[in-house]
This record gives structure tokens, sequence and C-alpha cells, in this order.
């Protein structure tokens, strides 16, 4: 039986000197450097049971309408962006910042699925996703052959 693949395609992190840390400050630099922030793969669970596979994504503080997910050449990949900008202004400052959030995540699908069925649901923080086989892939029940 064929096995789902999982692939991460985006796994980033980034390098903020210390002198910038010590003259500005990690907290007004870090959104816009991605700072031990912005970017995170989120945890996948992958369950295969007689009937489908099930693929749990863990995505707290990630809005639904954030979320998409796309099936291409056998290629299941769910992703999401988000950009969000804050302005403060004050009488002698004025301070913006940006910031700017996603992660992708592929699996390769193996040809048992039937990947027109799909379906996902979102509650929680947990993204979940149902992958159906096609019926002549599902387990078949044991029986005895008779012998003549």
């Amino acid at each position: 039986m064929e096995d789902l693949i999982m692939l991460p395609t985006l796994n980033s992190s980034s390098y903020l000197p210390s002198f910038v840390d010590d003259f500005f400050g990690k907290d007004l630099l870090s959104n816009f450097f991605n700072y031990k922030s912005g970017f995170s793969t989120p945890a996948v669970n992958i369950v295969e049971s007689k009937n489908d596979f099930k693929i749990e994504v863990a995505v707290p503080g990630v809005n639904k309408k954030d979320l998409k997910i796309d099936i291409h050449n056998n290629l299941l990949t769910i992703f999401s962006e988000k950009e969000e900008k804050k302005e403060e202004k004050g009488e002698k400052f004025m301070r913006r910042e940006f910031s700017y959030s996603s992660f992708k995540r592929s699996f390769s699908l193996p040809d048992t699925v039937d990947a027109d069925k799909i379906k996902a649901s979102y509650d929680d923080g947990v993204l979940a996703i149902q992958i159906p086989k096609k019926e002549e892939a599902k387990e078949k029940p044991s029986h005895q052959i008779e012998i003549s």
C-alpha cells in the first residue's frame, strides 16, 4: 500500500545580530525580521484507516479564512499567509511595524485516494482533512475459499 509522504516546503528562521538587539531592542524589530516569530511549520498527525486517511494540522490562532487547501497532480498543499500592519503616532514620533507570517505544507497523495471527495473542517485551532480511498483500494474483509 502506498504511504502519504510529508514534504514540508517552508521552514525558516531569521538572524538578527545582537548589536541591533542592543540598540533597537528585540520587540521593535522582531516581527519585521521574523525573529523567533512569524514562521512556524504546523504540527501534523496523519492516520490511515481502512476507508480513508485523516490529516490533522495544528494551526492555533490562524483564522479559518486565512487557510487554503489546494490539490494539483496528487499533491495536496495547505497554506496560509497573513500580513499585519501597525502604526502608532505621537507628537514627536511615528512607529510602523509590519509583520508577515505564512506556512506551507505539502503531501503527496497515493493514487488510491479519491481526490474529488476530500473534505476539510476547522475547529478550535485544528484543521481536519478527510481523504477517502477509492472503492477498489479499501480493505476487503477476509473470506474462506472452498476447495473443490
